[in-house]
């Protein structure tokens, strides 16, 4: 509800579009394609658009991780009821 209200504040005409709202649009989840459909049903894949990762060598890097190996391990309690009360 408060994206609604969010939404009609700042001028907008259309509530949250979701899954539930929209049943002809698809929106999609900003992946792209990675090939094309064919005329037969099936699809082609274009080696072109995958994506690919290069990853560099490491073994000789002078940069350090951000933390250490030799970090103790610790243990947190888990929150109970008494952390939500209200302090009197």
């Amino acid at each position: 509800m408060q994206e609604v209200i969010r939404g009609l504040f700042r001028g907008a005409k259309r509530g949250v579009l979701t899954s539930k709202k929209g049943r002809n649009f698809y929106k999609g989840n900003r992946t792209g394609s990675m090939g094309r459909h064919t005329k037969h049903g099936g699809y082609v894949i274009d080696l072109d658009k995958v994506r690919t990762f290069v990853v560099p060598d490491m073994t000789n890097c002078e940069l350090q991780p951000y933390v250490s190996r030799r970090t103790g391990k610790f243990k947190v309690d888990p929150p109970t009821s008494n952390l939500f009360s209200k302090a009197e």
